[in-house]
């Protein structure tokens, strides 16, 4: 069966709650995806940095396949060994001392911000609820992570949403330190902000978010969905700011595919979560549990976060030598191997331009071309994916008025 026939089925059988791209997906290896069809295309999305190994990983295939023979699934309420260890392991490589499994990063975020208004309601008292998120945030698509994020066109038709946020500019330590109530009990924040446009805080602003948190007692949530598991050089982006968050959400590229979510937090917190107040079905069973450990130690232990800071560095180079050849190209920003590209052209057709080119990379907010490579990426697919974008620059700009 072709690309059409299985385009056609999906359009009368698959809620349409995307607006998918004609491309039919078969099959991957590395950074390279294949459809239906045959034809290759050089993924610099993967997966929207799902895929922070590349496609089928040896390493986490072989571990699917062991625990898929052995045991798929079980009950959380039993111990499982594949999630201690999993557990383990993000505690022993972040500030944590306890681990929430879920499925997604909006059940992540979900478990962080329950976890914040009970702790506080505990702690303090039962009317200190607030969240204070950015503007320009994404945490999800859930009743919660929508009221979270700070983009109206996301809660738009959805009304009334969760009570109990706000919402202040990314980058602005006194709108924040205004936005404070004797009701507020924590700020969520992405370290980075990828679906708002791959925006980077100024220097010294999460240090003050954190010096704030601490002078008001409210808890630090660093939503790192998007940026955790090595996609900014170090596992988690907060490492890079000589700080630590109190409750961190993680999913996206956990378990290198599979779907995974996992909320970190410290005991002094982590203790208001007790038996019967949150739960996940699925949320660390053994399979994902043992595609997340076998992900985890790629990462730490194969040289990748190197590798990232490597190509980042090379990748970002190129794209600003790109900036000064072309004037439609406004800035090149980001960390690692999350780069966005502002552009004062809307980008969405160049996106469907570098699809039909054999380029997967995808546009957010209207004008943000997006980067999100296979942390495994090399020197020559960044040379590969730089040629086709330089040719349909060459292109726009051949057509502009």
């Amino acid at each position: 069966m072709n690309s059409h026939n299985w385009i056609e089925r999906g359009l009368t059988s698959v809620a349409a709650t995307y607006g998918r791209y004609p491309l039919v997906a078969a099959s991957g290896e590395g950074c390279w995806l294949t459809d239906i069809d045959g034809k290759k295309y050089l993924d610099f999305l993967a997966g929207v940095a799902v895929n922070n190994l590349g496609h089928c990983h040896p390493k986490v295939v072989a571990a699917i396949r062991q625990q898929a023979g052995t045991l798929l699934h079980c009950s959380n309420f039993y111990h499982i060994p594949q999630q201690i260890e999993l557990a383990e392991l993000l505690c022993e490589h972040s500030f944590g001392d306890r681990v929430f499994f879920c499925n997604s990063g909006a059940e992540a975020n979900e478990a962080a911000i329950k976890l914040a208004r009970k702790y506080s309601s505990e702690n303090y008292r039962a009317d200190r609820i607030e969240v204070i998120t950015a503007l320009a945030s994404f945490h999800g698509r859930t009743f919660g992570g929508i009221s979270a994020t700070g983009q109206e066109k996301v809660r738009n038709g959805f009304g009334p949403v969760v009570p109990g946020f706000s919402y202040v500019p990314f980058g602005d330590i006194e709108a924040l330190r205004a936005a404070i109530t004797p009701h507020s009990c924590a700020v969520m924040l992405e370290p980075l902000q990828g679906e708002g446009g791959v925006n980077v805080p100024p220097a010294g602003y999460l240090q003050a978010v954190r010096e704030l948190c601490d002078e008001r007692e409210l808890l630090l949530i660093f939503d790192e969905v998007q940026v955790g598991c090595g996609r900014t050089g170090s596992l988690f982006a907060y490492q890079q700011e000589e700080i630590e968050p109190d409750v961190m959400s993680l999913a996206k590229a956990l378990a290198g595919g599979p779907p995974i979510g996992a909320m970190i937090t410290r005991e002094k917190y982590a203790v208001a979560l007790g038996p019967g107040t949150h739960g996940s079905t699925f949320g660390g069973n053994p399979l994902m549990a043992a595609a997340g450990l076998a992900t985890l130690k790629a990462l730490l232990e194969d040289g990748i976060l190197e590798n990232c800071v490597a190509m980042g560095d090379y990748l970002r180079r190129k794209l600003e030598a790109l900036q000064e050849k072309y004037d439609f190209i406004v800035e090149v920003r980001g960390r690692g191997l999350i780069l966005g590209m502002e552009l004062n052209i809307e980008g969405g057709e160049l996106v469907k331009t570098a699809l039909e080119r054999g380029l997967l990379i995808n546009c957010t907010v209207g004008k943000v071309l997006r980067f999100v490579p296979p942390l495994i990426v090399s020197r020559n697919e960044i040379d590969q994916m730089l040629q086709i974008l330089d040719g349909i620059f060459a292109d726009e700009q051949e057509n502009q008025p």
